[in-house]
């Protein structure tokens, strides 16, 4: 038997002297109120340690009940301090070393292209009397970085938004901002007379839209982001980014949608944007277009967040015009499909 520690390790945990102390008020038959106060402690913390340690005698009954109280033998302090120090030896196997079942679900889903916290929050939806199948995100992520551990395959640490096979810290990113070229848009209608509807979301059919661009700023790939919804449309635009390519991909795209879908597009000072008024009248935009304010991008929030989530299929520094309109398809289905703690883990296409 490992050595006992007599000291309190933290303020958190019951040493060996409080158990003591809880043996001796068992012996005299105090109430787990009086024993909890000599030792500084929440009654439940007592209660607690007394049903943990009990060994195969009935539960802990104070001298206060209709049926007489335990005696000492029934609590013995040394042996619960055993169990407590075995239950804090680390590390301990995780859940995903222990079920299978667990283990194979958050890989199949990892390699859909969830986060680990989307994978953690949808098995709730999906499992909601399944207490097995529960897992933080923060073990997810534990299991795949921490070396030693294996209960995931390396490999999927390249289905992860940003492809790192090791963990970093946080840290804030700073993009630089294009030079404005000075040149406006005709017609422009700013994003300060967007109506109050497009604002708090509850309406869907508002639209967010940029480019992404590729290798050599030669090739793009055109977005747009349902403000309620968040879901995605992408346009395929493998080589030309002017404003009637543009215009015809998202009038292509968009006139798909249901009419109560297509409702305003917000989007930023880019040129690709100048046949706007052509948009509007196309698709019939109840609201029209609007543009945002020079170099701020938090005005398409949504956008901006897709994006980030578009460059795990198309990573900065390649050739986006190799990639064909059925692979965007594609793509967009995969984001449409992934559960989104904005919309309380719902996806996209269920929103």
């Amino acid at each position: 038997m490992a050595p006992l520690s007599l000291s309190e390790p933290s303020g958190r945990f019951l040493s060996i002297l409080d158990r003591e102390r809880i043996a001796v008020g068992v012996a005299r038959g105090e109430s787990i109120r009086e024993i909890a106060r000599v030792i500084g402690r929440a009654p439940s913390t007592v209660m607690r340690e007394l049903n943990r340690n009990r060994g195969k005698t009935p539960r802990y009954r104070p001298r206060w009940t209709t049926r007489p109280a335990l005696r000492a033998p029934s609590y013995s302090p040394s042996t619960a301090q055993f169990r407590a120090d075995k239950r804090m030896v680390r590390p301990k196997p995780s859940k995903l070393a222990l079920d299978d079942r667990l283990r194979v679900e958050v890989e199949r889903r990892l390699r859909l292209g969830c986060s680990p916290e989307q994978v953690s929050h949808r098995l709730r939806v999906d499992f909601p009397d399944d207490e097995g199948m529960r897992i933080s995100h923060e073990a997810i992520y534990r299991s795949l970085f921490v070396q030693g551990r294996g209960e995931l395959r390396n490999e999927l640490t390249r289905h992860l938004r940003s492809g790192r096979t090791t963990r970093k810290p946080r840290a804030r990113t700073q993009r630089q901002a294009a030079a404005a070229s000075g040149k406006k848009i005709p017609g422009m209608v700013m994003i300060s007379d967007r109506p109050a509807e497009v604002d708090d979301r509850a309406v869907p059919g508002h639209w967010e839209g940029d480019l992404i661009i590729g290798k050599d700023g030669l090739s793009q790939i055109g977005t747009l982001v349902e403000r309620a919804t968040r879901f995605v449309i992408l346009l395929h635009l493998p080589h030309r980014r002017d404003a009637e390519t543009v215009a015809d991909q998202m009038i292509t795209q968009m006139t798909l949608l249901p009419e109560h879908l297509r409702r305003s597009i917000t989007w930023d000072q880019g040129s690709e944007m100048a046949a706007h008024e052509r948009v509007t009248a196309s698709l019939d935009l109840r609201d029209g277009v609007f543009f945002c304010d020079p170099h701020s991008p938090w005005q398409r929030g949504s956008n901006e967040n897709t994006n980030g989530l578009l460059r795990q299929y198309f990573p900065k520094g390649t050739d986006l015009a190799g990639y064909t309109a059925d692979y965007l398809d594609y793509v967009a289905a995969q984001l449409n499909a992934r559960p989104r703690k904005t919309l309380n883990w719902a996806t996209p296409a269920e929103a």
